[in-house]
């Protein structure tokens, strides 16, 4: 079977390329995300329709 091109230009164009830093991360980690959403939706929620329905 043929190949395209040479073997010895292989990874030619990634060692050329210049590295750039990593920008960091906005999210946090799921396990800490679901967490939140968690207390949020499950055990803050109520706390806040009632303070919504007494006005």
């Amino acid at each position: 079977m043929p190949s395209h091109g040479s073997l010895t230009k292989a990874g030619k164009v990634r060692s050329q390329t210049p590295k750039i830093p990593p920008k960091p991360k906005k999210n946090k980690p799921p396990r800490m995300r679901n967490r939140w959403e968690y207390i949020r939706r499950v055990i803050l929620a109520p706390q806040q329709q009632a303070i919504r329905r007494r006005r």
